[in-house]
């Protein structure tokens, strides 16, 4: 190889053997799923079914949660009850919603915690 050359030239001029193409293929599938893994968001399957269940049972919480709101607003005696809730202390006030009814859906017996509370933490915020 002559100095002279250019690197165009070179480059033209270079081949590589199989073993260097192997391991340059290697590298970089091992780098793209490093990447994917780490930065591109990339996930395995139960990682995926996981957040979803989260994703549903917290949308389904939210949907108890408002619609616990409607109802308490509803009763009769809301405005005193919505007092009575707002002296209790914020970690009795998700049993003093389930010990009410609101949060319970027909096809249930009892409410979630995590609706309870968030029914508790919307009818407080009013």
């Amino acid at each position: 190889m002559d100095a002279a050359q250019g690197l165009g030239q070179r480059w033209a001029a270079y081949r590589p053997t199989k073993g260097l193409l192997f391991w340059a293929a290697a590298a970089g599938a091992v780098a793209t799923i490093v990447v994917g893994f780490a930065w591109g968001g990339w996930v395995t399957g139960g990682s995926a079914k996981r957040m979803a269940e989260a994703a549903a049972a917290s949308s389904r919480d939210q949907l108890v949660a408002a619609i616990c709101v409607e109802r308490f607003q509803a009763g009769g005696d809301a405005q005193a009850q919505l007092a009575a809730l707002k002296l209790l202390q914020v970690y009795s006030r998700g049993s003093f919603i389930e010990k009410g009814g609101w949060a319970v859906m027909p096809d249930k017996s009892s409410a979630s915690r995590a609706a309870t509370s968030l029914c508790a933490n919307q009818l407080v915020a009013l």
